[in-house]
């Protein structure tokens, strides 16, 4: 007869168990769960920055408005969401690359020599990682040129109206800079109390408006142009020289030839090491010239 007493009295204690348990496991639940981070935030501004490191290879950042060279260029490695170096927010679907050393932003014109395909992108970003490449474009940018999962051949040219519009308009900007200069000695004088607060409010009134940043740059259609292909070499350009001596003495330590440069790239007597045929090889040659010292080896495509 006791039997049924203690069966219960077990259903009993196991349903204030239970009763105790869910509610502590849902507070203890609630407790582990974190809040999702803040999305980034745009600071967009005109940025040139000092040389750094990279690789093994100095880089020095420059501002140009006349620039145009030939190379490789492959799809950015990093698509997550993060702050581009002119301090947009990345996104994979936009018109935008990444360069080495150019001013950020800058605008400009890639055509993939090998289909024909031409498009207009915004570099923000400083990039590729990977050495000897010239350039690296958001996925949507290299679907538009064309590109597959190997690295394309481009020439790309620097659009300098809007180019020069980013430098002069944008907060960073030379031009912006001058402009914020003292231009001379301030005098002071004593002004009554409601004078002095009035002018310290519009004095906060024109640096917050100065402070006013664009919270994004005009996005650029996604569209191409169809042209003829031109399909070139790959080439290890080891530097530029302005006597052809000096070109011989790099040349003999590279073994590569001297010519002379019919382009606006800077002074005339060129090296180059090559050519070759596919990038596997062209890779070699620039991993070489670089334990060579020659830290301004880059691959050329002509």
């Amino acid at each position: 007869m006791k039997l049924p007493v203690r069966r219960a009295r077990s259903r009993s204690v196991s349903r204030s168990v239970v009763r105790w348990l869910v509610p502590g496991t849902v507070i203890l639940l609630a407790a582990c769960h974190k809040p999702a981070p803040p999305p980034p935030s745009a600071h967009i501004h005109y940025e040139v920055g000092s040389a750094y490191n990279q690789d093994g290879v100095w880089r020095y950042p420059r501002q140009e408005f006349a620039w145009r060279e030939s190379g490789l260029a492959v799809v950015d490695a990093d698509t997550s969401p993060h702050i581009t170096a002119d301090g947009e927010i990345y996104d994979p679907k936009a018109m935008t690359g990444s360069h080495p050393t150019l001013q950020l932003p800058v605008q400009v014109t890639v055509r993939n020599l090998d289909n024909g395909r031409q498009i207009e992108v915004r570099l923000n970003d400083r990039g590729p990682k990977q050495r000897g490449r010239l350039i690296s474009l958001t996925p949507q940018a290299a679907a538009a040129l064309g590109m597959g999962r190997e690295p394309a051949r481009v020439e790309v040219i620097e659009n300098e109206l809007p180019s020069r519009i980013f430098a002069e308009t944008l907060p960073g900007g030379p031009l912006l800079d001058m402009k914020a200069a003292p231009v001379g000695t301030v005098q002071t004088e004593s002004l009554d109390a409601a004078a002095t607060q009035k002018m310290a409010s519009t004095d906060q009134l024109q640096s917050g408006s100065q402070q006013v940043q664009p919270a994004s740059l005009p996005s650029l259609p996604v569209v191409y142009t169809q042209g003829w292909a031109t399909p070139g070499s790959l080439w290890i350009e080891v530097g530029r020289f302005t006597q052809r001596s000096y070109a011989a003495i790099e040349a003999s330590r590279a073994g590569g030839t001297v010519s002379y440069a019919s382009d606006n790239n800077g002074p005339g007597w060129v090296v180059r090491v090559g050519p070759f045929s596919g990038v596997a090889d062209a890779d070699a040659a620039l991993d070489h010239a670089l334990a060579l010292g020659l830290t301004g080896a880059h691959i050329v495509v002509e």
